[in-house]
């Protein structure tokens, strides 16, 4: 009888062990990079024209959840604003364990924000990430207005939170020297998705060999508030971006950190 039961335990615990390693890594096939921005694409479509489907809401996606790797379903991760305006998940049609988000006023690539995105990439495996922005952004015209004097006092955590923002403002004014006021915020919007893209690529080597690899692509995108249509910036910008990060010497790396 004892032997049967060490028999039990030792069987119960390799299942147990099994069940943890592939915790961490996906079984199921994920899509290709294209195919998974094809599924963003054509989710949005649905939301704009009113034809959302709201897949994965339903209980039995709730009882998978409980039980399964959200590696093996989730399919992109989003950065974007923390906006209200901006429901992720609705604006693409997308439901339970189809999207890693992470959201942060003004959509920056800061410590936090690329650690969530390499979690996103290298361990939920999902082979698109999208730096979306979005139309009427208040933290890029707070940064904008702040740049043009017109500025006010803000709580003590909110500066060091958009410094980020101000490098994409001051290109989009040397950019667009014609452009005056606040006409100039929606360039800024635009520059700050692709101050994000540099951020993430200059400190992040896991990323830059993840895109690199060809296991996901990186691309940029403005949301309309006032119609929820995304407008896709054009991907070889992020080519662009990477290319001028590899010839940087400033560049982080270390893709790993040392401690556990």
């Amino acid at each position: 009888m004892k032997k049967l039961g060490f028999v039990a335990v030792s069987a119960f615990c390799l299942f147990a062990f099994v069940l943890s390693a592939s915790a961490g890594s996906p079984t199921a096939a994920k899509p290709a990079p294209d195919e998974a921005l094809a599924m963003l694409k054509e989710g949005n479509q649905r939301f704009v024209e009113g034809k959302s489907i709201h897949p994965h809401l339903d209980a039995a996606r709730l009882i998978q959840a409980g039980h399964e790797n959200q590696g093996d379903h989730a399919y992109a991760t989003v950065i974007s604003c923390s906006d209200s305006r901006v429901p992720v998940e609705m604006i693409f049609d997308a439901g339970i364990m189809d999207i890693f988000v992470v959201r942060v006023a003004g959509n920056v690539c800061d410590f936090d924000e690329r650690g969530s995105i390499e979690y996103g990439l290298a361990h939920v495996h999902t082979p698109v990430l999208v730096v979306l922005g979005h139309t009427q952004c208040g933290a890029v015209t707070a940064v904008t207005k702040a740049i043009h004097g017109e500025g006010h006092a803000l709580e003590r955590n909110i500066p060091p939170l958009v410094d980020n923002i101000e490098p994409a403002v001051r290109r989009a004014m040397e950019m667009n020297p014609g452009i005056k006021g606040d006409a100039i915020i929606p360039y800024a919007i635009e520059e700050n998705i692709w101050q994000g893209v540099t951020d993430l690529f200059m400190a992040s080597p896991a990323t830059r060999e993840i895109v690199k690899s060809g296991k996901a692509k990186v691309v940029g995108a403005i949301y309309d508030v006032g119609t929820g249509k995304i407008q896709w910036l054009p991907e070889s910008k992020t080519a662009d971006i990477l290319k001028k990060v590899e010839a940087d010497p400033k560049r982080a790396m270390k893709a790993m950190s040392g401690g556990h």
